[in-house]
């Protein structure tokens, strides 16, 4: 038989057993909150010049910082001046968000402490927007409020005005135009806003990536299916999927994802090439070349930076084409009529460029010099991005 002093040193083991688990369970509740309860977000520049672009961060880790947002709407607040930040959840074709895109304007070697604070968000004006052009061979078009472009469909291989590379509309409006444009059938005349001036035909266009082997040119000829990712107020993203094709015998399939975001010249293209039977393949990016008179060309091949501010045509004025890569390593040159440059891609893998356009008489950059200073502030923000940290 249990003696009575045995039960009561049971009891008091068990009590304090369920006591120990209470309070620790309230210091993990309490210490949960005091991660993820989460008030401000802060955004450091280092760069010793004013940065306007949109900072990314994971959205698993937002919720993680401010677990309080989950299942709520939230405002974003310039802790300075008090005005409501426009964000953009994004997607990138998932059911739940994966990132947090927020449009931000910091100042030289400086920091923006943004406020997270519940309620509803004002609505944030669309500055982007991506979409098939089936009433148009297939094209698939898209903008931002500083340029256009569009790559062509298969619809249009079985025509004589069939192109293959990336095409650049000149805007002069902020606005978007695509829709507008698509719907007149006149955009090939500026009225106003601008135009499509520019000419594709049988090249890699304003931009675009295909197979080198052999010294020659496999272009991808055009896409075959496409799918929207993202499709603004800020940022729109979407993917073209190419049909199978031979270089140098080796079957070839290329997926390119591309991205535009609101005030940049820039599209951001990631091509994700299968080399069937080989690991990787030399490819090039190019940018078609008109002439020689007033052009200018830079092959800055340390930097990233390829550059052509092409000959002024005095109907249609000058356009600006850019390629950035983030290897210092690249090859570059002018051959095969375009401005080339040289990489490596890896089968399955991503390779990642930008490719970028201006017109000097949207009146924002009209020079080949401001072209060029444009892109060495671009490519020095690639290197030193935005720092985010939470308080």
């Amino acid at each position: 038989m249990k003696s009575i002093s045995s039960i009561l040193v049971k009891k008091d083991i068990k009590s304090s057993t369920a006591k120990f688990i209470k309070v620790f369970m309230l210091l993990l509740f309490f210490g949960n909150l005091a991660v993820s309860a989460g008030t401000s977000i802060e955004i450091i520049n280092h760069l010793p010049k004013k940065r306007v672009e949109l900072v990314e961060i994971p959205y698993v880790k937002f919720q993680k910082e401010f677990l309080w947002t989950r299942g709520k709407t939230f405002k974003l607040i310039n802790a300075t001046t008090k005005a409501e930040l426009p964000y953009q959840l994004a997607y990138k074709g998932n059911k739940e968000p994966v990132a947090l895109l927020i449009a931000v304007s910091v100042a030289a070697n400086a920091s923006l402490k943004i406020l997270v604070k519940e309620g509803s968000p004002a609505m944030v004006k669309n500055k982007t927007f991506a979409r098939f052009v089936p009433e148009r061979y297939d094209d698939f078009a898209w903008e931002n409020d500083k340029v256009a472009f569009r790559m062509y469909g298969a619809a249009l291989e079985k025509r004589k005005d069939n192109a293959l590379g990336m095409d650049v509309w000149s805007k002069r409006t902020l606005e978007l135009i695509v829709d507008k444009w698509y719907k007149s059938g006149d955009y090939h005349t500026d009225h106003g806003e601008g135009m499509d001036y520019y000419s594709v035909g049988n090249t890699l266009g304003a931009g675009d990536i295909a197979p080198f082997v052999n010294d020659s040119i496999y272009f991808t000829n055009n896409y075959k299916t496409w799918k929207v990712l993202d499709n603004g107020p800020l940022r729109s993203t979407f993917q073209l999927i190419y049909p199978t094709r031979n270089a140098a015998d080796i079957p070839i399939t290329v997926t390119k994802i591309i991205s535009i975001d609101a005030g940049s010249q820039f599209n951001k293209v990631e091509a994700i090439f299968d080399f069937q039977g080989a690991q990787a393949m030399p490819v090039v990016i190019g940018i078609v070349k008109r002439g020689t008179q007033g052009a200018a060309v830079v092959l800055n091949e340390k930097d990233g930076i390829m550059a052509y501010w092409e000959p002024e045509s005095v109907k249609n004025g000058v356009l600006g084409l850019a390629i950035v890569v983030s290897d210092s390593t690249n090859k570059m040159a002018v051959a095969k009529g375009h401005l080339l440059t040289f990489a490596s891609a890896k089968s399955l893998q991503p390779y990642c460029y930008y490719s970028g356009a201006a017109w000097n008489r949207a009146g924002q950059i009209t020079s080949a010099q401001e072209w060029i200073n444009y892109l060495s502030d671009f490519k020095e923000g690639l290197n030193s991005p935005l720092v985010v940290n939470f308080k």
